[in-house]
């Protein structure tokens, strides 16, 4: 097979969608497959359409030009859209909209949550829900600290983006709970990861973003994780966690309980985090076993895209035969055409 990807790697600390990028582009290749990222050559047999906003550094192609290239170039290619955003997620108002209008064009959806699925906008289709993995090489469990309960509980967190959804609600009440001593003999919390500019935590350890092995081995260096965010579609930063032999205390919000339910304990905000992590302090050798089976690796999610991409392939000559592109109106297809 041939794949386009509609994603320019990006060097260092970067997003979650970075990480998807590297991690299929490597299964792929380790396949047999080709990998390209322009739509310059005209046998592709699959296009994956990742990042719909042409202003994005990351973003190698956009829905206009597959709309073009199916129409002018080869129609035979199959178009898939990996949907990993939402409006929900940062409480914006354009996003949905723009995922939606480049899905005009897809043969297939995938989903990286299904609380991302269940959201009203999507239109009925053909789509998947494949759960997105970590690099095992990378994020592994044999460096971890293990807990002996003769130290404070250290948890930690990490995230790329600065949003205030990524859970500084809760980020900021556990700050002001390390005020107290009798917190401070229990639990140290480092923050890993870009902070808005008007947040400056007083007793949460904070370090730069860190990639890579560098941040496999900072996450390692702690006991159990703690995520806060909210609305996450399909959230990375616990998958790495996990893998890295961490137990997780996660808040019951987006696709987080998907990714993290049978790992460790759920919360639900400042009001009960503090039971969660007492909960995790009294539990913390069955969720350090369970954890150990934790199965969203990179592996995983590269083979269930080959196996989809495979799949859809065998039934490339009627899929591309109902597409809506065939049926629509002049008017419709010159105004998909004309955006970027």
């Amino acid at each position: 097979m041939k794949i386009a990807l509609g994603y320019h790697i990006q060097q260092g600390a970067w997003g979650g969608g970075n990480q998807f990028a590297k991690s299929v582009v490597r299964v792929l290749e380790e396949a047999g497959h080709k990998v390209v990222y322009s739509l310059d050559e005209d046998d592709i047999d699959i296009i994956l359409l990742t990042e719909t906003r042409w202003r994005s550094p990351s973003s190698s192609f956009t829905a206009a030009k597959v709309i073009r290239y199916i129409i002018l170039k080869n129609k035979n290619a199959l178009v898939i859209q990996r949907i990993n955003e939402c409006d929900e997620r940062k409480g914006s108002s354009h996003m949905n909209s723009l995922l939606k209008r480049a899905n005009y064009i897809a043969d297939h959806t995938v989903f990286v949550g299904s609380w991302l699925k269940e959201l009203p906008v999507w239109r009925e289709g053909s789509h998947s829900v494949i759960l997105n993995g970590a690099d095992q090489e990378i994020f592994t469990a044999d460096r971890r600290g293990y807990w002996d309960r003769t130290q404070p509980l250290q948890l930690v967190t990490h995230h790329w983006g600065a949003h205030w959804m990524k859970g500084f609600d809760v980020y900021l009440h556990i700050d002001r709970l390390l005020e107290q001593e009798r917190w401070r003999e229990k639990i140290g919390f480092t923050y890993i990861g870009n902070l808005p500019d008007n947040i400056t935590f007083k007793n949460i350890r904070h370090i730069s973003p860190k990639s890579g092995s560098e941040l496999g081995m900072e996450l390692a260096k702690n006991h159990a994780y703690l995520t806060a965010s909210m609305n996450e579609p399909g959230p990375m930063h616990p998958v790495e966690a996990a893998l890295c032999g961490l137990p997780l205390i996660y808040r019951s919000s987006g696709s987080l309980p998907e990714y993290c339910n049978g790992y460790g304990i759920r919360y639900h905000g400042p009001n009960d985090v503090e039971a969660a992590i007492y909960r995790m302090l009294d539990e913390y050798k069955t969720w350090s076993d369970a954890v150990k089976s934790y199965p969203n690796t990179a592996l995983r999610m590269g083979q269930s895209y080959v196996k989809m991409f495979e799949d859809l392939l065998v039934n490339r000559e009627e899929i591309v035969s109902r597409r809506r592109v065939w049926r629509e109106p002049l008017t419709v297809l010159l105004n998909h055409l004309s955006i970027r």
